[in-house]
């Protein structure tokens, strides 16, 4: 039966259509309000930007070990509720003139925190939700939202700025974040937390997820290929605005017509993402999907204004289209593979590794931009996003069509992946 017809599958995908609406929105809106009304400086926005994602450093591990140790939809709805206050200061500080720059970034992070949580506890209530045997349309069909949010938060937000205003943007946020609070609670699928015959130390805790990750072959080919390729997408990511504006001498329209073609990309990735897996199995999709259309990246440093700026929109499109149907399948094969006791704990490491490294991806883009020009730098990075696959393709998962069946885990009874 299709997820579309299960209702608690519908208020989940609901609420996280509008939390993910709200966020990518409100991303226009708090860089506006910070650079036009309390005039930030370029490093401050820097600040700005690495407020919203730093938590996954500072609190991602021990937020795992707090999601296993708790039902995940109380989480997610004190999440939303706590972010939607959060808004509202924002909203009720720059009515009455009272936000400085100092109090923003803290609030900011505030929001960053409560963020983390969520992500984690989002990724590891899904199996509840769907059940393992559905968790690659599950799956698709959030990455879909996704895909969609980035592409449309983003235009809906610069559109609500210019018509309302950056806080009457940043109220949309707190009023969606209520709106999934709302239909998260509506959700009546039973939940039950793996109880605890002792109560041991959270560094014990946090390091037994960790080994999981690294240890497991599977989870240690998954994250190191999602990190190698995070690490050189940041490095690119910075080079790629300089290619299109300074190089290629785009405006702005041009500008964010191609790079909107990404997020096309992601809505068509999630739409066959399922079905590429029924087709030629949900490992064999997953890797190929990535060997085939990442590499397309080592074009983009050769683009130019005119017919040859497809050398930019076609690799940024096919890349899209890729990375979607890889991570629907990495995650569900991590969802499914994983013991229910170790979700949190294992998504939280994986998001710890993968993403903790991005801070890192952007400075180094940046010195290789200063020593071998932007387009050296960009080929750089294609080739570093490119050898990521080799984690995939020279691990147990490469010769394999499927992932084994929904009770078993390699980690558990030693049931081998289904060739």
């Amino acid at each position: 039966m299709s997820l579309l017809k299960n209702p608690e599958f519908r208020l989940f995908w609901g609420a996280q259509t509008v939390s993910m609406v709200g966020t990518n929105m409100t991303r226009v809106a708090i860089p506006l309000l910070a650079a036009g009304t309390l005039s930030a400086t370029p490093f401050q926005m820097g600040l700005l930007q690495a407020a919203q994602t730093v938590a996954f450093l500072l609190v991602g591990l021990p937020a795992g070990v707090f999601v296993d140790r708790s039902r995940r939809r109380p989480i997610l709805i004190v999440c939303d509720l706590l972010r939607a206050l959060l808004m509202a200061v924002i909203v009720l500080g720059f009515l009455l003139d009272l936000v400085t720059f100092p109090a923003l970034l803290a609030v900011t992070l505030l929001v960053g925190l409560a963020t983390a949580f969520f992500e984690i506890a989002y990724q590891s209530y899904i199996p509840v939700v769907v059940g393992r045997n559905n968790l690659v349309e599950g799956n698709a069909r959030l990455e879909s939202t996704n895909a969609v949010s980035r592409l449309a938060g983003p235009t809906l937000g610069g559109g609500l700025v210019q018509l309302a205003g950056a806080v009457a943007t940043v109220s949309v946020q707190a009023a969606a974040h209520v709106v999934s609070a709302f239909l998260l609670s509506r959700i009546r699928t039973p939940e039950t937390v793996p109880e605890r015959t002792e109560r041991r130390r959270m560094g014990a805790e946090i390091r037994e997820g960790l080994r999981f990750v690294l240890r497991e072959p599977v989870f240690r080919a998954i994250t190191g290929s999602a990190a190698t390729y995070n690490f050189f997408y940041a490095v690119s990511l910075p080079l790629v605005m300089l290619l299109l504006v300074d190089e290629m001498g785009l405006s702005g329209t041009a500008v964010g017509v191609l790079m909107a073609v990404s997020g096309v990309g992601g809505v068509l990735g999630a739409s066959f993402a399922d079905r590429l897996g029924r087709r030629f199995g949900q490992v064999r999709a997953m890797w190929t999907s990535y060997l085939l259309t990442v590499p397309t990246a080592l074009l983009i440093p050769f683009a130019e204004s005119g017919l040859r700026s497809l050398l930019f929109a076609v690799p940024w499109f096919v890349m899209s289209f890729g990375i979607v149907v890889y991570n629907v399948g990495q995650v569900s094969i991590r969802q499914q593979l994983c013991p229910p006791e170790l979700l949190g704990r294992m998504n939280a490491s994986v998001r710890f590794l993968v993403w903790g490294i991005l801070p890192l991806g952007s400075v180094a883009g940046g010195a290789l931009g200063e020593w071998l020009g932007v387009r050296g730098a960009l080929l750089v990075g294609g080739a570093g996003m490119s050898a990521g696959v080799l984690w995939l393709v020279l691990s147990r998962l490469r010769p394999l069509r499927d992932i084994p069946a929904p009770e078993g885990s390699p980690s558990t009874d030693g049931t081998p992946l289904r060739a």
